[in-house]
């Protein structure tokens, strides 16, 4: 292996001959402005996704069997984490939770905290507290909302202010290897020029606008990598003085520290593709002196507030945090807000999407109330036709998977869902009386597995998230219990022994009961008559309530 000198001067005369046309991309590459993709070597996992260093679906190499290495920017900890923070780490964990799950692959998750930035310093002289004070605070909450959220938290969070001196390590390397320079006022630039045609890979990256800095840029496109302190600052000593780093080169430098010289994926918002993406693949690329640093870069899309089509942000003023959100929405209706677009296409928030994907939960979960009270001999129905089920069962599956393949399809995947619960429920409709015919509980034993594996995999629990409300609450739930019991002895009654008396009293009986099952209906207490027998649950409503099923056998 080259060292020093020698190992540099070869990379950049790499780089300086990309600048000459290239030929016409091989298979299993891909053109992007004036340089080339290169298909990784490795194991295929079978999946193929977006990749927009291409801008088109790419099969997924992982360089070792089994294991994805996967970056991702985190927050900026100045403020609450809104909405449009909670789609993206949201999407993400979906897509992580089905390569690990259903493909079989072991994720390795790094984060990094920016807990050092102009914003975090502004905050603090508002608020009156040290910069530190002030992430710390934004840190903890960002984490708490994650876990609301089920957001599977990474294998471990860096923070920037931590690894101060393995980013000073990291711009000496890139300034000794040609690509960066300092300048007489403390602050180091990257050298955009000594890279050549190699910048550029993202929509828009060389028109966009250049990054503003002060005087000694040598190009307007170079960007900071250490910045040097104004007073009452926070600084660190350095070979330039004191300062702190730049924006881009803590993500770089931090991916390095953990997945060393190459990286299976990273992943963002869209709107950190430039110049945030863009400057990291500069940068490390220049540091490792290596053709391809990061071999897949997934962004996911904005989220916008119906009517608008300006993303969701802090400092547009025009959010929702997640904390607000929570206390009148649950998770499982954001996740599934989430999941029914891609995770790349922008989504829109409002009434009716988030209405869509609570209606979508509880379809789902009445299948599963009612295909447990028949396998318990709870729900009487005509004669199951369970062939048709079986195949939908099996074609719901290959369906998913497929979707699954396909760059994360998640609303293909919950249409396949969506489809066999349908053709589930029409085979469980009640009836007054039912001959003794044969039964079919299996299949929908497996029909029930078969679902909540994969809500499971969506990071949904309908049948028991937030269990300890009600097991907290023994009153509420011995209140409804007993509520249900009378209601089921009275209606046992209206139906069976009132036959002779007047139309009049059993109506009476009969509405009464009616009644009281659609008043408790808006307070998340559903009650259905299966037949002989009434069953309960408390539902997901608009506020958020816990999802508990407790079936209520009846005595007549």
């Amino acid at each position: 292996m080259w060292s020093g000198p020698v190992r540099t001067a070869v990379w950049r005369a790499k780089v300086l001959n990309r600048t000459r046309p290239v030929p016409a991309a091989r298979s299993g590459s891909h053109r992007s402005s004036c340089r080339t993709w290169i298909r990784p070597s490795g194991f295929d996992t079978g999946l193929k996704v977006f990749n927009s260093l291409t801008k088109q679906k790419e099969p997924l190499i992982l360089a070792r069997e089994g294991v994805a290495t996967w970056y991702s920017c985190g927050p900026t900890v100045y403020d609450h984490a809104h909405l449009g923070h909670a789609c993206s780490y949201v999407r993400f964990d979906v897509l992580q939770r089905i390569l690990s799950r259903m493909f079989g692959v072991t994720v390795i998750h790094a984060m990094v905290i920016t807990d050092i930035d102009d914003k975090i310093i502004r905050r603090g002289l508002e608020e009156d507290m040290s910069p530190t004070m002030v992430a710390r605070l934004y840190e903890d909450e960002f984490k708490r909302d994650m876990l609301s959220l089920k957001v599977t938290p990474p294998a471990v969070y860096l923070r920037v202010t931590e690894n101060v001196r393995h980013i000073i390590a990291f711009i000496e390397g890139i300034t000794r290897n040609g690509h960066a320079y300092a300048t007489n006022h403390g602050n180091v630039y990257f050298d955009i020029q000594s890279i050549g045609d190699r910048y550029g890979w993202f929509t828009g990256a060389v028109e966009s606008q250049a990054e503003p800095g002060g005087s000694g840029k040598r190009d307007s496109r170079d960007f900071a990598l250490w910045k040097q302190s104004k007073p009452e600052e926070p600084y660190w000593e350095s070979p330039w003085g004191r300062g702190r780093p730049g924006w881009h080169i803590e993500c770089s430098t931090i991916a390095s520290c953990v997945f060393g010289s190459q990286l299976d994926i990273h992943s963002g918002g869209i709107d950190l593709a430039f110049p945030h993406h863009e400057n990291e693949v500069a940068q490390s690329e220049a540091y490792h002196q290596c053709g391809q640093w990061a071999q897949y870069f997934l962004h996911s899309g904005h989220l916008h507030l119906k009517g608008s089509t300006e993303k969701m942000s802090k400092s547009l003023k025009n959010y929702v945090t997640i904390k607000d959100f929570l206390q009148s929405h649950s998770a499982n209706e954001f996740r599934m807000f989430c999941l029914l677009s891609k995770y790349r296409s922008a989504i829109d928030y409002s009434d009716s999407s988030l209405a869509e994907a609570r209606t979508s939960l509880g379809t789902i979960s009445t299948f599963i109330h009612a295909a447990q009270a028949y396998m318990r001999g709870e729900l009487q129905c005509a004669p199951v036709q369970e062939a048709a089920l079986w195949d939908s069962l099996a074609q719901t599956k290959a369906f998913v998977l497929k979707a699954f393949a396909d760059d994360f399809d998640t609303p293909r995947a919950v249409s396949a869902l969506m489809n066999m619960v349908y053709h589930g429920n029409r085979q469980l409709q009640p009836v007054a009386t039912c001959d003794a015919a044969a039964r079919s509980p299996a299949v929908f034993g497996a029909m029930i597995r078969y679902l909540t594996d994969i809500l499971d995999v969506f990071g949904l629990d309908l049948l028991h998230s937030q269990a300890d409300v009600l097991s907290g609450g023994g009153s509420l739930q011995g209140v409804v219990e007993q509520l249900t019991h009378f209601r089921s002895q009275v209606r046992a009654l209206a139906l069976s022994r009132l036959k002779d008396q007047t139309t009049t009293d059993r109506d009476l009986l009969l509405k009464a009961c009616d009644t009281l099952r659609r008043d408790l209906a808006p307070l998340g207490v559903v009650i259905k008559d299966r037949g002989a027998t009434s069953t309960w649950e408390i539902t997901e409503g608009p506020r958020g309530q816990s999802v508990q099923d407790k079936d209520q056998d009846k005595s007549s």
